[in-house]
């Protein structure tokens, strides 16, 4: 699903990442793991198309992602990934299920199509009764829960969660963890997951440990 060979990342003269080699399965859950200043958050982007490595090679789904043009990696990022952040990003002006539809509608996908599908991952995540609410009516968990529906609303093979429970309270954040489970097990989604959760963590598949811009004990 992900293959990543020997990527290295330069800020200046301070080096972020210094050859990381990494291969996920599809339908695998990872998390990464490690102090602040490893380098987690600089590869999830990478490994997410939001920033471009210095050297190395990315193939997702068998696609070499680092040879796309800027415009080709948008229209791919659109398609085929998904993105949870620690603070979820909705736009506080549109409802909850509108927030959900936002990347549908960038994907130039059927209006009725993009609807239904966000009806479906609302009710899904327990917030059918929810839909019509903005953000500020929400709870902190139902604003995460609406950030996973629209990361999911063009269902792609992969998301990538950085700290998505770290603005959470302690029975919000085992939901939302164990929503990534059934997630996993009703979509067979790929989840590579940055946390310094470490019960998240610990759930996982496989979980890795960044030290100085290296994966250390694969």
């Amino acid at each position: 699903m992900i293959q990543a060979k020997n990527i290295h990342k330069k800020y200046g003269e301070l080096e972020v990442l210094k050859g990381i080699d990494l291969h996920i399965k599809k339908g695998e859950i990872v998390s990464i793991v490690g102090a602040s200043g490893a380098g987690k958050t600089t590869l999830l982007q990478i490994l997410g198309t939001l920033d471009f490595m210095d050297s190395g090679s990315l193939k997702i789904n068998e696609m070499d992602v680092s040879k796309f043009s800027q415009k080709e990696l948008a229209s791919f990022r659109n398609k085929n990934i998904g993105f949870v952040f620690q603070f979820h990003h909705l736009l506080p002006e549109f409802t909850a299920i509108e927030n959900v539809c936002i990347p549908g509608y960038i994907g130039k996908r059927p209006k009725k199509e993009v609807v239904e599908k966000a009806e479906h991952y609302l009710e899904f995540l327990g917030l059918k009764e929810r839909m019509e609410h903005k953000p500020s009516e929400l709870s902190g968990g139902e604003q995460q829960r609406v950030a996973v529906a629209r990361a999911l609303i063009n269902e792609p093979g992969v998301l990538m969660a950085d700290e998505p429970s770290g603005n959470l309270d302690t029975s919000s954040a085992k939901s939302l963890h164990q929503l990534f489970f059934d997630l996993r097990d009703e979509l067979n989604q790929t989840f590579v997951i940055v946390t310094h959760n470490e019960e998240l963590a610990d759930m996982a598949d496989r979980k890795l440990e960044m030290k100085d811009g290296l994966i250390i004990g694969q």
